[in-house]
């Protein structure tokens, strides 16, 4: 299948082309930067080694009639005045915002602007997700923090309250993207911790409380604290909430594995391992470890994924799967770096 990346450039978009690179049944045909078109995509991102003497073009709707499928890896905003100018004949992910919220009142609320609309939300291991997934042409990738908070928050709808979820998650850097910020060099960062959109106002929250609500019919509600790290990549979530009466963690443990023991991208650790964000690194999964505390009777979830890839293009390539009938793991690996 003919495959187009438009915002190659980015972070995102050199992770869909390393990933894409190894895919048996995509072979990619276009790949658009707006600000870097005419350079060598090499020049931008050394390691991809397969891509040399291949050069960024310049966004030309009439260059991807040829896709199947394509990718948008674009600034938030930036997907809707694209999309207006592509054939209804190609099937899409996208891995910006502009798509992920039903609500138009939250898109003002947390982005500002008009509301582009409302695609299928593209998080393939919560509940009913994976069919409309499979019978859609146009998907929403979730956010990086979303994909860790709701995979990390879902099961336990049946044995906790979650119109009461805290949660307080680190990041890399990659996260806030390739564009050059005085808070993100490395004098700033390295060696220091950071909070930032302090206060519940970061806009994965009604993304998260929306694909709740879809996947479990509870009403979540989410506070939320999220942190930078100084490392380029990897996310690791610490989820709380207060349990049910009478619930321990056996459990507990008994409502995750329902949820995820068939899931090839999911990972309940055994008791006693925790999450690394290391061990995760270049993978397309989600490693999860489950505790009771017993003095506040609150469940604790510590989530571990790799934001460019199961938060990004690794996801974006599941669900291109998914859309095209193919396995979703195609063209995907299970195994972290680790260190």
């Amino acid at each position: 299948m003919k495959i187009g990346v438009i915002g190659g450039s980015g972070y995102a978009g050199g992770e869909l082309l390393r990933l894409l690179a190894g895919h048996l049944e995509f072979e990619v045909c276009c790949v658009s930067a707006h600000s870097n078109a005419g350079e060598l995509i090499t020049s931008v991102h050394p390691h991809l080694s397969s891509y040399a003497r291949v050069r960024f073009s310049e966004f030309k709707a009439s260059d991807l009639d040829c896709c199947d499928l394509v990718f948008l890896a674009l600034p938030r905003g930036e997907s809707a005045k694209v999309i207006a100018q592509l054939s209804d004949q190609i099937k899409i992910v996208d891995l910006g915002a502009d798509y992920r919220l039903e609500s138009a009142n939250s898109w003002e609320k947390y982005y500002g602007g008009v509301h582009a609309g409302t695609w299928t939300y593209g998080a393939p291991e919560l509940s009913g997700a994976r069919e409309l997934v499979k019978a859609s042409s146009r998907v929403a990738n979730p956010g990086c923090y979303a994909t860790a908070i709701a995979l990390g928050t879902a099961p336990a709808a049946a044995i906790a309250d979650l119109t009461d979820v805290v949660v307080v998650a680190v990041s890399g850097t990659t996260g806030a993207g390739r564009s050059a910020k005085i808070n993100l060099i490395a004098s700033e960062v390295m060696g220091s911790l950071t909070s930032y959109k302090f206060g519940g106002v970061h806009q994965h929250t009604p993304e998260i409380e929306e694909s709740l609500r879809r996947a479990t019919g509870a009403q979540a509600k989410i506070s939320f604290t999220p942190i930078l790290a100084p490392m380029p990549r990897g996310i690791l979530a610490t989820i709380t909430m207060k349990l049910n009466d009478g619930v321990s963690l056996e459990k507990v443990r008994e409502a995750f594995d329902r949820s995820y023991s068939a899931e090839p991208f999911v990972n309940l650790l055994p008791q006693g391992q925790m999450p690394r964000t290391a061990a995760v690194t270049g993978s397309n999964m989600v490693a999860i470890q489950v505790g009771v505390d017993e003095h506040t009777n609150r469940l604790v979830i510590s989530v571990a994924i790799d934001n460019l890839v199961k938060g990004a293009a690794g996801q974006a390539i599941q669900n291109a799967n998914l859309m095209c009938g193919f396995d979703e793991s195609l063209g995907l690996t299970q195994l972290g770096l680790g260190t």
